[in-house]
């Protein structure tokens, strides 16, 4: 008998409703395909309202223990409705205007830790391939690859260098040019890995950006052997301050994630992990911006420009600029907590 009421009165419940909830879930659908801005006055006041009185409904579905399928119905009407009431809203435009004028340069600043972590790798690698290619020449080829070399190396004299550098002739351009391309794949593969592979506890990343240094050092150390340090130097800046900035970082990005894996304080794992990830995510997207960057400047700057100051001043002024963007945008922005390297959790 008891069975039999409860059935009449979630029946009689359901029919002094349901018209209204079928009148909701029309809006909420509509507001899902077309905007919550193209409904009409009338649905937008009804809206509000029949949330108000569905919400209403699923309290009182759940404290008298009403047929199942009621309170499972009303519980994905009122979680539509919600969304569509109150979830934040923000066109692609304005989600790429928020990273270029505030996320963006926030998670750089935030991660400004491990950023300085990855350049100092990035050195020590160069100073270690440096001064172990001066002491004995042939340690330049355990750290530089023949196709990456392109002709360079301890052997090669210094007039066959220094054309390298200023690229005399349509022929060395072309070298040039080749030798450029594959530099900025190589460092492109880097800056992927170190920052997708630094999950595993940072070791894969800290070994990446110590090559990579390494490739720097040993070349630095041919150049310099020949007199032509300074050369390198400028030959290197107009496209290498932007690119290898990129490539410490996305392994800060990388190192981030794995010092989250490490140290998650008093979150697990994956929590510690997503919200390291939202500043890590941010500078990966950097990173690519600045890797495209360098590559037009590889591309045509450095093949067109080979005066010594005008690469100094090209590659060192954009330097700034990508400075003055990641210390000054978004300054007014409501501060959030860093989940960087030097961070504990």
């Amino acid at each position: 008998m008891s069975e039999r009421a409860d059935l009449i009165r979630s029946s009689r419940f359901r029919a002094e409703r349901e018209a209204d909830w079928k009148r909701l879930g029309e809006i909420v659908e509509r507001a899902e395909t077309l905007g919550l801005s193209r409904l009409d006055f009338d649905d937008a006041r009804d809206l509000v309202l029949l949330y108000r009185q569905a919400t209403n409904s699923l309290s009182v579905a759940r404290e008298i223990s009403l047929d199942s399928a009621v309170a499972t119905y009303l519980e994905s009407l009122c979680a539509r409705a919600y969304l569509v009431i109150y979830a934040p809203r923000a066109s692609l435009a304005g989600l790429f205007s928020r990273f270029f004028t505030r996320s963006g340069p926030a998670a750089v600043r935030r991660s400004y830790r491990a950023i300085l972590v990855a350049y100092l790798l990035l050195a020590a690698g160069a100073v270690a391939a440096y001064l172990l290619t001066q002491n004995d020449p042939n340690w330049f080829y355990a750290f530089v690859p023949g196709d990456l070399a392109g002709g360079r190396g301890p052997r090669a004299s210094a007039e066959a260098l220094e054309k390298m550098i200023y690229g005399e002739g349509d022929n060395q351009l072309g070298q040039l040019g080749a030798f450029a391309a594959y530099l900025f794949s190589h460092n492109t593969k880097v800056s992927l890995f170190a920052f997708a592979l630094g999950v595993v506890f940072c070791v894969p990343s800290v070994l990446l950006i110590l090559y990579n240094g390494a490739v720097l050092g040993a070349f630095v150390e041919i150049h310099a052997a020949k007199g032509l340090g300074v050369d390198f130097f400028g030959w290197l800046s107009i496209h290498g301050v932007t690119e290898l900035s990129a490539v410490a970082i996305a392994t800060a990005g990388g190192l981030s994630l794995g010092y989250a894996m490490l140290f998650p304080g008093r979150r697990t794992r994956g929590a510690a992990l997503r919200h390291a990830g939202r500043d890590a995510v941010k500078l990966a997207i950097v990173a690519a911006l600045m890797l495209i960057a360098a590559g037009l400047l590889e591309g045509f700057g450095r093949q067109l420009v080979t005066d010594f100051w005008a690469r100094i001043a090209i590659g060192w002024g954009i330097g700034l600029l990508w400075l003055a963007w990641f210390a000054l945008a978004g300054r007014n922005a409501a501060p959030a907590q860093s989940p960087n390297l030097a961070v504990a959790h």
